[in-house]
């Protein structure tokens, strides 16, 4: 399998490097080819300041994700975001005709579980320094399964990859050597089922469920409003 790293986080000999090099590790040791996008390292340009071509870092970025059966995107959880870097990542790869605006040969537009990117498995790898409680459903900082909303479902999905449940590393402010252990048991077990992991069972927008406006009918979910009404379970 060839995976796609995308890293965002400025300091390799943070933890988010050391879970970096693990991921990577254990994907070569199993046997895939990874390729890596180290955004910081690369000096990545997030400012869009070319629309009517393709630069060349673009380019290679897009030759990357052709080439990617599987795409990891990892990034700490800043200011209940993406770092800025991976979020001009997202806006200057996937450009008109690549990430949106992708059209069959009818004219109809491909998103939501389908487009370029259909085909592709997507996983998201994210730390927080709060802890896990106050990133639930009633905790002060929101759901983190509705901050990752955005990145996960509105980029991911709608590119049309197909999108794995996150590995969620909460509490990093008072990470010990055995709770780093313990995570990184946990990313390797996730990376050993990277092919066979049910995907989150997001609805398509041509599954039958939305309207030609893109909004759910009236029959589904009935009543129901939020991020979760978009998930069939």
């Amino acid at each position: 399998m060839n995976v796609l790293w995308i890293y965002a986080h400025p300091d390799p000999a943070s933890l988010n490097g050391a879970l970096r090099d693990e991921g990577v590790t254990t994907l070569r040791d199993l046997g895939h080819d990874v390729r890596e996008s180290d955004l910081y390292a690369m000096r990545w340009n997030p400012i869009v300041d070319e629309i009517a071509t393709v630069p060349e870092d673009v380019r290679i970025e897009h030759e990357k994700l052709d080439w990617a059966d599987t795409v990891v995107v990892q990034f700490p959880l800043w200011w209940a975001d993406t770092p800025a870097i991976l979020k001009g990542w997202f806006d200057r790869v996937f450009v008109q005709g690549y990430g949106y605006d992708y059209r069959d040969e009818t004219g109809h537009t491909l998103r939501y579980g389908n487009g370029v990117l259909a085909g592709k498995r997507a996983m998201v790898i994210v730390t927080a320094g709060a802890h896990e409680d106050s990133l639930g459903p009633r905790g002060a900082h929101g759901s983190l399964d509705d901050l990752l909303f955005n990145v996960q479902h509105a980029t991911l999905f709608y590119t049309g990859m197909t999108v794995l449940p996150p590995l969620k590393v909460t509490g990093t402010n008072r990470m010990t050597p055995e709770k780093f252990d313990c995570v990184a048991e946990q990313l390797r077990k996730r990376l050993h089922s990277l092919e066979t992991t049910d995907p989150l069972p997001y609805r398509t927008q041509d599954g039958g469920d939305y309207d030609r406006r893109l909004v759910l009918l009236p029959e589904v979910a009935p009543g129901q409003t939020g991020y979760a009404v978009h998930l069939t379970a």
